[in-house]
């Protein structure tokens, strides 16, 4: 079933999340990552159709030190209302007085996959030894800058016994997502959640890598310190944690949280 199809009745899906309906409609800034953002793009219409609200998107990494990070972008003061990030990260972000305290709440969970480049031979990553080999046989290898890639680099490597081998080819892709580097040709292999890969044009998505070095983040939404819509706010990360949203969620290839 296609997320268009999932999608087909919003205002009877945000309906049954929204009790009582929000009684003044509310502009909604939200900053999020990229790992769930394609995800999200195809909820919104759905919670902006029962609620009357709008919703403005600012994309960015999660971390690091880019012009778009939300971390950088909250530093200078951007406006913001909701934050929907890699768990740990939204954890700094309330220790640092950016985030409300008690407003998290885990959305879902997002796997690393593989892709290539579309037409280029699909190799076998079934098993933790033919990932080994594949990564060994690559001339070159693209990561994240969030932490999909932070985990590819400083541990992944490591726990297949490969850093030194990966030195000089493996590359971490700042800002820009991995799967773009790869569809242009610019990197043979190139890892980062499922969810990011699925989306773009051009590649081939070989699968998840395996259950024994897999690393799952956890996607987590919170309300902003100085929103000036946090209960419009709430309502959205209701709807997004939602039962009832967990159909979308999976298409995309995330793991839902609710039950």
């Amino acid at each position: 079933m296609s997320v268009r199809a999932l999608l087909l009745a919003p205002a009877l899906l945000v309906s049954t999340l929204l009790t009582p309906t929000l009684a003044r409609a509310a502009d909604v800034t939200v900053m999020i990552s990229g790992g769930f953002l394609s995800t999200y793009q195809a909820l919104v219409p759905g919670f902006e159709a029962a609620t009357g609200n709008h919703v403005a998107t600012v994309p960015g990494p999660s971390m690091g030190t880019t012009n778009n990070a939300i971390p950088v972008r909250l530093a200078r003061g951007e406006a913001d209302d909701v934050l929907i990030m890699v768990g740990y990260a939204l954890d700094g972000l309330i220790k640092d007085g950016r985030a409300v305290p008690g407003s998290k709440v885990d959305v879902a969970l997002s796997p690393i996959g593989m892709s290539v480049r579309a037409g280029s031979p699909v190799p076998d990553i079934s098993t933790v030894d033919k990932l080994r080999q594949v990564l060994l046989a690559a001339k070159s290898v693209a990561y994240s800058d969030s932490a999909s890639g932070v985990y590819i680099e400083t541990e992944l490597f490591k726990k297949l016994g490969i850093e030194d081998q990966m030195k000089g080819k493996a590359h971490m892709i700042p800002a820009t997502p991995v799967g773009e580097i790869v569809a242009k040709g610019d990197a043979e292999l190139g890892f980062q959640q499922v969810a990011e890969l699925l989306p773009v044009p051009g590649l081939t998505f070989v699968g998840k890598i395996p259950d024994a070095v897999q690393s799952v983040t956890v996607y987590s939404a919170g309300i902003a310190t100085g929103s000036k819509q946090p209960e419009a706010g709430k309502a959205l990360i209701q709807y997004l944690a939602s039962a009832q949203a967990a159909p979308v969620l999976e298409k995309m290839g995330l793991t839902p949280t609710a039950h």
